[in-house]
């Protein structure tokens, strides 16, 4: 919350001493757009969409969400327009970045090659689980982290997110760290790392 693209970037080069760049993959750092934040008490902020509260127990701010799946979804399409194959993009993102791309992925991209969600959580009557309840397709994979000492968003949310997604035919893992609060940390990142190059495997990227 509150942070931008560049600034993620940043934080991320500075857990790695280096960016997070791969040879065959391109790596897009989005920024969302500044809107009143109702758990700030409606003040702006950079945020992928308001909540009602920082809470797993109350409903999606569906409007907010959805709107936003739109100016990503766009994102996406450009992607695809410079060439790139769908099934070769993965999204992700920290915290409510991470939100976001489960309901981006599993909501309106179902063929995309693979989602994480590092320290993120969904709603328990997410519109997430009400899409999947109704899906018949193969899903990308979810990559997901969480530090147990979280608290802010905690890791029996994630852990909830998890089991709940993992009954409705997602093939996910859970990474825990111990004591780690709502941040970042290397060894996650490295892991993301190897995840993604398993994903999008350099091979592929010649034959396309």
């Amino acid at each position: 919350t509150g942070d931008t693209g560049q600034g993620a970037r940043t934080w991320i080069k500075q857990i790695l001493n280096q960016d997070m760049a791969f040879q065959h993959i391109k790596v897009i750092y989005p920024t969302a757009p500044a809107r009143p934040y109702t758990p700030m008490k409606g003040a702006f902020s950079t945020v992928w969409f308001d909540r009602y509260k920082i809470s797993n127990d109350c409903p999606d701010h569906i409007e907010s969400i959805d709107s936003m799946c739109r100016g990503l979804t766009d994102l996406i399409n450009d992607e695809i327009k410079n060439g790139i194959a769908k099934n070769r993009i993965i999204i992700g993102g920290f915290s409510m970045g991470g939100g976001m791309a489960m309901h981006l992925a599993y909501r309106f991209h179902q063929d995309l090659a693979g989602v994480f969600a590092l320290s993120s959580f969904l709603n328990k009557d997410s519109a997430v689980y009400q899409a999947l309840k109704r899906n018949e397709s193969v899903l990308p994979e979810l990559f997901q982290c969480h530090g147990t000492a979280d608290e802010l968003v905690l890791y029996s949310w994630g852990e909830e997110t998890n089991k709940m997604l993992k009954s409705l035919g997602v093939s996910t893992s859970l990474h825990t760290f111990p004591n780690l609060n709502h941040e970042l940390s290397r060894t996650e990142i490295e892991k993301l790392k190897t995840w993604i190059v398993k994903k999008l495997p350099v091979e592929a990227a010649n034959t396309n």
